[in-house]
């Protein structure tokens, strides 16, 4: 059993050794902008943000025996704001016919976009490979935004968006960069995510504002416009089941695919529920048989202190207001009888 809770400062080192295999914009493989993102991370979880669609909630998995961090996941309560716009590329088809040569023609655009009062995003998940599949420790880690949004509704947008990795290159640069992004701006791949994570107007200014036919591009960029790498599959079809759809737009850096649902429509925030701790515990092995109880994310909440949230995997059993697990799981989650215990359904 692992347990997600709110990162700390003492996390630095092990959430950077994560970022290495990432090094995304919402998780740089970058000492300072990582200790940059773990305080903004404490200041939206006590508050000390004041606008709630500023903050950033940053998650931490943690094998407990070993106390090591070994995976993480973020919210960002807001993607796309006056001051650093969510940009996009639009997809669509436009069609073209010669009478006088008799030719028709099917033709992929891109189009840019921007957004400037943005969706919720989540993003940042990355799992330490010598932990994945095990108790299905990925799928634990994006569900638990689920659980925290369902638990905070308020704070968060009435639309979910995450940005999906494309197949890259074995050297991590990305084809459709290559192809478009480099011509227009003079930046590598790699220089451009460091630059756009602080500031994104050079986009705005370099980047053609009109439409782009893919048809320049050779047909393997064409062929992997919106589509996923294949170590990003699985989580197309996690967010596919739970509702997310491919919106036709891609990231304009690399491609990837962005997919969204509507907050509420999401199937396990519309399955979340809250319940007070029982004072009877549920036997271990609970949850075997169908019926007997429920598997769910379950988590508790502090006002104060380090560790405010705290969340594992654990059967449930409901009666009237009240919840049981396993006495694994309320010494994991530090919860006595009658804390108020806020789920959503696993499976």
């Amino acid at each position: 059993m692992y347990v997600i809770r709110d990162v700390q400062r003492s996390d630095l080192s092990a959430l950077q050794k994560l970022a290495r295999e990432l090094d995304t914009v919402n998780l740089p493989d970058d000492e300072r902008e990582l200790l940059r993102i773990i305080d903004w991370s404490a200041r939206s979880y006590d508050g000390r943000v004041k606008n709630p669609f500023q903050r950033e909630y940053v998650f931490v998995l943690e094998e407990p025996r070993a106390e090591r961090v070994v995976g993480a996941s973020l919210i960002i309560a807001q993607h796309g704001t006056r001051d650093a716009p969510h940009i996009f590329f639009d997809v669509y088809e436009k069609e073209h016919y010669s009478a006088s040569v008799d030719r028709h023609f099917k033709h992929r655009v891109l189009s840019i976009g921007y957004n400037f009062d943005g969706p919720t995003e989540i993003g940042g998940l990355v799992v330490d490979a010598g932990f994945r599949g095990q108790d299905k420790p990925g799928k634990q880690l994006s569900y638990v935004r689920f659980l925290y949004v369902a638990m905070h509704p308020a704070r968060f947008r009435d639309r979910i968006l995450v940005e999906l990795l494309p197949r890259l290159e074995e050297d991590r640069r990305s084809p459709l960069w290559e192809a478009l992004g480099r011509k227009f701006t003079g930046l590598s791949y790699q220089e451009a995510d460091r630059l756009s994570r602080q500031n994104k107007e050079f986009i705005q200014q370099l980047f053609p504002p009109g439409e782009i036919y893919a048809t320049i591009f050779s047909q393997k960029i064409q062929d992997a416009i919106g589509e996923v790498g294949p170590e990003t599959a699985g989580a197309k079809q996690m967010l596919t089941r739970i509702g997310f759809r491919y919106d036709e737009r891609i990231d304009p850096f690399d491609g990837g695919p962005h997919f969204s649902a509507a907050t509420r429509e999401i199937e396990p925030i519309r399955r979340y529920r809250r319940a007070r701790l029982a004072e009877e515990k549920l036997p271990s092995g609970a949850g075997s048989e169908p019926g007997e109880a429920e598997d769910r994310l379950v988590a508790v909440e502090r006002p104060q202190g380090r560790n405010r949230f705290r969340a594992v995997r654990a059967p449930c059993r409901f009666r009237d207001a009240e919840v049981q697990v396993t006495e694994q799981a309320r010494e994991m989650l530090g919860a006595k009888s009658g804390d108020r215990l806020h789920t959503i359904p696993f499976e």
